[in-house]
């Protein structure tokens, strides 16, 4: 971990092993890309997918994240799973559990071959399998999208688990304390108002997952 990742507040949290980083990032869809445009900050909600050792985030040519990058704007990506709320017996301890990433570095923007086959682990990342059953995109729609591809070289990542951690003097408290569980689940497909008789829905969403 450097210097510049380095976990200053509750560093028993850190987390360096980049098995367990990657497996944080894998569970996620939604990050927050925060750049610097016009000399103010932003921050933005996209979806992302990991591939190896880089985080690959797509959205429109013309979006400020993309005009950022192009710039040369330093680029944050942080990723969080809430796992928890942790309920103490004072407002000071309540907590949450936790498990989050940040990444720094600089972005890059992808073209060609290289933008086309990143389009491709995009969606079948995000919805493994997928890429067989749909057409190719055309050159308008590659046009249009932009790939932008951040190197897992800075990283930093933090845990909490486990239980409410209550001053000793409050163990004797009448309230209440533990932990309230969070979980997130994926719902049957539904399929579009406007899908043609007779098309079933695809065994790789029924029911949805992200392992392949």
């Amino acid at each position: 971990m450097s210097e510049k990742t380095r976990i200053r507040r509750l560093p028993e949290r850190g987390v360096e092993d980049r098995e367990k980083i990657n497996e944080i990032l894998d569970e996620g869809l939604v990050c927050h890309a925060a750049y610097v445009i016009e000399d103010r900050p932003v921050v933005i909600p996209t979806l992302y997918v990991r591939s190896g050792d880089r985080l690959l985030l797509h959205g429109s040519a013309t979006s400020g994240l993309v005009k950022a990058v192009r710039d040369g704007s330093p680029l944050s990506v942080g990723v969080t799973h809430i796992d928890g709320l942790v309920v103490a017996r004072s407002g000071f301890h309540s907590s949450a559990n936790y498990r989050s990433v940040v990444v720094h570095g600089q972005g890059r923007l992808l073209s060609g071959e290289e933008k086309e086959k990143a389009l491709d682990v995009i969606v079948d990342s995000l919805i493994p399998g997928r890429v067989l059953d749909i057409r190719r995109p055309t050159a308008s729609e590659i046009k249009q999208t932009a790939v932008i591809e951040l190197s897992l070289d800075e990283v930093s990542a933090k845990v909490r688990s486990g239980g409410p951690d209550d001053d000793p003097a409050d163990l004797m408290s009448d309230a209440w304390a533990g932990v309230v569980p969070f979980n997130v689940v994926a719902g049957e497909a539904e399929p579009s108002a406007d899908l043609r008789h007779g098309i079933p829905t695809p065994d790789y969403l029924q029911p949805y997952s992200r392992q392949p």
